[in-house]
């Protein structure tokens, strides 16, 4: 089965895109709500945005599927990574909206959620646990970068309107003080966009659980407002307005690189 796509890139970075995916089983998607049948909570196009990276050297990977059919930045066992917070589980059953993924009984029980892990979790993370070590073993070191993308106002998840650019670092464990300065360095030397480190999003199950600095892996997660470049209510990807957001991300992969 066609779960991801991998570009293996020459530099010592690897980009993954575990929300990209938007593609439903025909099986999982008869049993959702028309709503939750168009993916709204898609991390919509963060593949295009992160196209360019290619011309760096990274690696990229995406899976085919949505986070509706399981969430591959959660663990395996479904525990909280935002204890006390409203957030959605590794089998979601709750949009962003708050409202209901699934028709009134027709949530997976434990038996398919085991079996969803096997066939579209699993896989993706061989993939990315195998790319990490090919480019340590390239390299001696390797920067694992999350790129997530969230509508800018979700009440059921966070209050107001988030920042533009969310940088996290798992409170500053997942990477190096020296890179996550240098990444709070580019975002503090520009006016365009607002940014927080470490804020309501500070990396999710990837970004932790891979996270090794003391031997060579640095993580990092960027999670974006989609505002910046896309219209949140169609999804359409507006490329004039993504332009200088792509700017501003290169800047941050070098700086990663560097």
């Amino acid at each position: 089965m066609d779960i991801y796509t991998l570009h293996r890139g020459t530099a010592p970075l690897l980009i993954s895109l575990p929300h990209d995916g938007t593609a439903l089983p025909d099986d999982i998607a008869a049993r959702l709500t028309d709503a939750a049948r168009g993916v709204p909570d898609t991390d919509w196009h963060v593949s295009t945005l992160y196209a360019f990276a290619r011309q760096l050297g990274a690696s990229i990977l995406a899976p085919k599927y949505s986070r509706y059919v399981i969430d591959l930045n959660r663990p395996a066992d479904d525990q909280s990574l935002y204890p006390g917070q409203n957030t959605t589980g590794l089998c979601p059953t709750v949009q962003f909206s708050g409202e209901a993924i699934y028709r009134d009984g027709q949530s997976p029980d434990a038996a398919e959620i085991s079996r969803r892990l096997a066939t579209y979790w699993q896989p993706y993370h061989d993939a990315l646990s195998g790319e990490l070590e090919r480019l340590r073993g390239e390299h001696g070191r390797a920067v694992l970068w999350e790129g997530h993308s969230i509508v800018s106002q979700a009440p059921y998840l966070f209050d107001g309107r988030l920042p533009d650019f969310n940088l996290g670092t798992a409170g500053g464990a997942s990477c190096s003080p020296a890179l996550q300065q240098r990444l709070a360095g580019v975002l503090e030397s520009q006016a365009d966009y607002s940014f927080v480190v470490d804020g309501r999003f500070k990396g999710g199950y990837i970004t932790r659980h891979y996270a090794s600095p003391e031997t060579g892996v640095d993580a990092v997660q960027l999670e974006l407002a989609q505002v910046t470049y896309m219209d949140e209510r169609t999804f359409e990807y507006l490329p004039e307005r993504a332009q200088p957001v792509q700017a501003l991300i290169r800047r941050l992969l070098e700086a990663a690189l560097a």
